[in-house]
């Protein structure tokens, strides 16, 4: 089973910056794609950006294009997520997730962070 564990959450003023990291272990070749969500109080998880582990291709939600940079680091199984310009709107708990093929859903996803916290705020 693959573990995963977020960080790099934190307090940052809006037009800031952060990068979160997802470190894998475990049985990380079931996992061919990785996703980051978001949830803020009140609100549905929703889906951030996705990579492939296996062949070239990334995907952004609209609100976070130009802003948000998924990356990846094969040689540590390490995913990350540069955010620039925050805002307010970007407040939430961010998740990592790992599953064996494409989805923007979260039912696509099995394998599960705790959860990084962001918050943007003066």
């Amino acid at each position: 089973q693959v573990q995963l564990t977020e960080s790099g959450g934190g307090l940052v003023q809006p037009g800031g910056s952060l990068r979160l990291s997802c470190a894998a272990s475990g049985r990380i070749l079931s996992s061919s794609v990785t996703s980051w969500f978001r949830q803020a109080p009140g609100k549905d998880r929703e889906f951030v950006a996705l990579i492939r582990w296996n062949g070239r291709g990334t995907t952004y939600e609209d609100s976070v294009k130009g802003r948000f940079t998924i990356s990846q680091d094969s040689a540590t199984n390490t995913v990350f997520l540069q955010m620039n310009n925050l805002t307010p709107e970007d407040t939430a708990l961010y998740f990592c997730a790992r599953g064996s093929q494409y989805s923007t859903s979260t039912n696509g996803y099995v394998s599960w962070g705790k959860g990084t916290q962001v918050t943007v705020s003066s």
